[in-house]
């Protein structure tokens, strides 16, 4: 069909008025001359300066040579990343994601986790840009100059500091511990944890098993402190001991990644997540040997360790698992359906392999899946509480 038979498909464009063209051609011509005679008188500018300078190193060169006076040669240019981060450099104005690089990898592989954790003193980061600094706050500033933890536990903002400039990392958090060498028969202050398998003999069969480090001390301050995109920790407390403060909790950032990447997961998967709930994190081995309900629970559970969870998809906030899988029931289907998300998660991303089980309903509960990140593969079904 010819452009001119059919002028709704081929629309001739409008003639417009040369208001709304730009610069008429006289105008045109007028700019594009004094566009012209600025470029020349800049760059006969920039080359008067050259030949200027040029002309007084060969100055300083003559009269040296009357003098008898062996001039030294230049120095090399110094490489960039030194001219950039060298104290005596000129201030920086600001600190970009390139100078913070070193930090992605705290926030894992979704890029969701929002702290780290680290005992008194340790390193928190390796690869910092030299000169620059950690500022942590919790009430007051401390400054690290080789980015290491505070002696003092807590949970502490950070912002990294280079010359004059500063920036704060948005929703992160870095959580110094308390030691592990602070729980006293069981406790550390007033609340009760309980020992942990190896702590009076005998050897772990991996060192995943092993004493942990230290614990976070969560207040009824901190409580609310969000860790990633969807969890705060109250969400990992073992459910004992409700007016015992402070608490202690143990919680492998690792996990929170491994999460957040099944959340993102059962999204591609389509599956929205509005919800996503804990119903059991971090267990006190007292609490996993004798609490609540212990039916189905493992005498090494990966709870005792913070780097396991029992989960479940709870969009409409009525306590349970949701329909997932559209049958209309909700069963451990459902829970299959998560485990299928977590499978993709540790195909795409071999150090947050684990463990996953699949529960059905049971003594009150509906069903869940388990995700822990113990460091190698592990498949199973189970009822109970996990």
């Amino acid at each position: 069909m010819a452009e001119t038979e059919s002028p709704h498909l081929f629309p001739r464009a409008r003639t417009r008025h040369r208001i709304f063209g730009g610069l008429n051609k006289r105008q045109e011509h007028i700019f594009t001359w004094v566009a012209v005679v600025v470029v020349l008188l800049y760059v006969t500018g920039w080359i008067g300066a050259i030949h200027t300078a040029y002309e007084d190193q060969r100055e300083i060169e003559r009269e040296a040579k009357e003098a008898g006076v062996k001039l030294p040669p230049p120095p090399p240019a110094p490489p960039i990343a030194t001219q950039i981060f060298h104290p005596d450099a000129p201030t920086t104005a600001f600190i970009d994601d390139a100078m913070l690089g070193f930090l992605n990898p705290l926030r894992g592989h979704s890029g969701k986790v929002y702290f780290t954790t680290v005992t008194p003193g340790a390193p928190i980061a390796s690869g910092a840009p030299g000169g620059a600094k950690a500022v942590l706050t919790e009430g007051t500033d401390k400054v690290s100059s080789d980015f290491t933890a505070p002696d003092q536990p807590g949970v502490y903002k950070m912002a990294v500091q280079l010359n004059q400039a500063m920036r704060q990392l948005d929703n992160f958090n870095v959580i110094t511990l308390v030691p592990f060498s602070e729980k006293r028969a069981g406790h550390i202050g007033t609340y009760y944890l309980g020992s942990w398998p190896f702590e009076t003999g005998g050897t772990p069969k991996t060192p995943a098993y092993a004493n942990p480090n230290g614990f976070i001390e969560v207040t009824q301050q901190n409580v609310d402190t969000p860790i990633s995109a969807h969890f705060k920790l109250r969400d990992f407390l073992t459910k004992d001991q409700p007016n015992v403060w402070p608490k202690y909790l143990l919680l492998n950032p690792k996990l929170l990644d491994k999460l957040e990447l099944t959340i993102q997961e059962l999204e591609a998967m389509g599956h929205p997540v509005r919800h996503y709930r804990i119903m059991s994190g971090f267990r006190t081995p007292e609490y996993n040997h004798g609490g609540g309900n212990t039916q189905g629970r493992a005498n090494l559970s990966r709870h005792m360790y913070g780097d396991a969870s029992d989960t479940f998809v709870d969009n409409d906030g009525n306590g349970s698992m949701d329909d997932l899988n559209g049958d209309g029931r909700v069963d451990v289907r459902d829970a299959e359906v998560v485990m299928a998300a977590v499978e993709r998660v540790e195909r795409k991303n071999p150090s947050l392999v684990g463990g996953v089980g699949v529960y059905s309903a049971c003594c009150g509960h509906g069903p869940f899946t388990h995700i822990d990140v113990r460091g190698y593969r592990a498949r199973w079904r189970g009822t109970g509480s996990g």
